[in-house]
């Protein structure tokens, strides 16, 4: 049966019209209208009809894995950022493992990774950052952080580092870079690879000797994570990217099963030699399509996932802008606070792409009848206004019972006595600057902490 290409165009047409009046109809959010109680959230998807539309779209082709939106993603993704290669998967939490993954490979030679190689890192952060080192084997050695930036501690670096070490692999901190000016110098210095987890730092940008660019671009590698509250979304997913050639083919093993073919989804014999080679112990022609050069898994993401990021990407300068102002004003909100609260401030040479607002209570803070106050009391507070608060997730992942197998052993080592990373487990919280949020919601936020921390 053949098909009328005009009406089927014109149906999908239709439909996609059908799908912005839904949108508009019974999607479309009130921002403005708020009433104390109401809830607010610390992150959260900001959207418009654009992103529903491309989903339907992507469906309506039926393309279930990797296509079209994909490679459009994959494209003007590191056309954003100035870099040559990016990368989909399926969370930021793949897109470590992916980078890590790369580094292990032996086509790097004396720069591979290798079981017993050491990586330097810090404590104070999400957990998957720290896994793949642990998982492959390697050893992390842990740095602390400072306040009030809530980064990795570079006064240390020198003295974590041994014969072993190959690489640095840390996060910057709510989108507040990390001392990327210090730490690329002393990874060149050492010959180290540099991971930057850009997970909750997309739109972030780092200045070093005049020249700007965005946080994720400095190092051998960049991860970003897409998951609803992050600076830009896609349900689930995540990106690697990089400039280095060989990383990039890596990175697509590494995520493609560890296949040595490069063909892209639904392409057979991309590079026109499919018959031709001869590989490990395989028989001469061997179909190039089950060749695997590494161990490697599924991690793509699909079509659907890259339909709403390509919506997203036209966004994220304007909620950068935003995420800047809600944190901008929260900051000036709580400045007669400061007995109390530390405020976090921007770390030198950068120009953050907020992912959270953190305080930290101070020690031996009291309010205005001489009782303590804690950071329980004010997060307990806030929630119980409907307000939102996270913590500065692991606060200090030797401490959770992820590592009980391993405290005390040699699996990882730790550079001074993580005081800073142990206050900050204690004392430090978050709360929410992303592009939903108004003044009105803000300065409540504000509201509820002075009337916790005051009493």
């Amino acid at each position: 049966m053949s098909i009328d290409l005009t009406a089927k165009e014109a149906a999908r047409q239709e439909i996609l019209n059908k799908v912005a009046e839904y949108y508009e109809n019974f999607l479309k959010a009130d921002t403005e209208s708020f009433t104390e109680g109401d809830r607010i959230s610390y992150a959260g998807r900001v959207f418009d009809e654009k992103e529903v539309v491309n989903l339907v779209d992507s469906s309506l082709d039926f393309w279930l894995t990797a296509g079209r939106y994909t490679e459009e993603f994959e494209k003007r993704f590191a056309d954003l950022l100035g870099v040559k290669y990016a990368n989909l998967v399926n969370s930021g939490s793949s897109a470590n493992l992916i980078a890590f993954m790369a580094l292990t490979a032996p086509e790097l030679g004396d720069r591979q990774i290798k079981r017993g190689d050491e990586v330097i890192t810090v404590a104070c952060g999400f957990p998957t950052t720290v896994a793949p080192i642990m998982q492959y084997g390697a050893i992390p050695v842990f740095l602390d952080v400072t306040v009030p930036e809530y980064n990795i501690d570079v006064t240390d670096l020198e003295a974590a580092l041994s014969e072993k070490t190959k690489a640095v692999m840390i996060a910057h901190t709510l989108g507040n870079p990390f001392n990327l000016k210090v730490i690329k110098a002393f990874c060149d210095k050492h010959n180290l690879w540099l991971v930057e987890d850009n997970c909750d730092s997309l739109g972030s940008e780092y200045t070093i000797d005049g020249e700007t660019r965005y946080t994720g671009t400095w190092g051998d590698i960049g991860t970003s994570s897409f998951y609803p509250p992050h600076h830009i979304t896609m349900g689930e997913g995540g990106c690697v990217y990089t400039n280095n050639a060989l990383l990039n083919k890596l990175v697509k093993s590494y995520r493609d099963w560890g296949r040595d073919c490069v063909c892209p989804p639904g392409k057979d014999n991309f590079c026109g030699r499919r018959f031709d080679g001869q590989f490990g112990q395989l028989p001469v022609g061997y179909d190039h399509k089950y060749v695997y050069s590494h161990l490697g898994y599924n991690l793509k993401a699909t079509d659907m996932q890259a339909a709403v990021g390509c919506a997203q990407l036209d966004k994220l300068v304007g909620f950068a802008d935003a995420r800047r102002h809600n944190w901008e004003r929260l900051h000036a909100d709580l400045q007669d606070l400061t007995d109390v609260l530390i405020l976090p401030e921007a770390s030198e040479n950068s120009r953050p792409s907020w992912f959270g607002f953190i305080m930290s209570v101070r020690d031996g803070a009291v309010d205005s009848k001489g009782e303590p106050v804690t950071r329980n009391r004010i997060t307990r507070a806030l929630e119980d206004h409907n307000i939102q608060t996270r913590l500065l997730f692991s606060g200090n992942i030797i401490r959770h019972p992820a590592f009980d197998e391993y405290r005390d052993t040699d699996a990882y080592r730790v550079v001074g006595d993580l005081k800073t990373t142990d206050y900050i487990m204690n004392n430090s919280f978050w709360v929410g600057v992303y592009p939903g949020l108004n003044d009105t919601k803000v300065d409540y936020i504000a509201k509820v902490i002075r009337e916790a921390v005051r009493g």
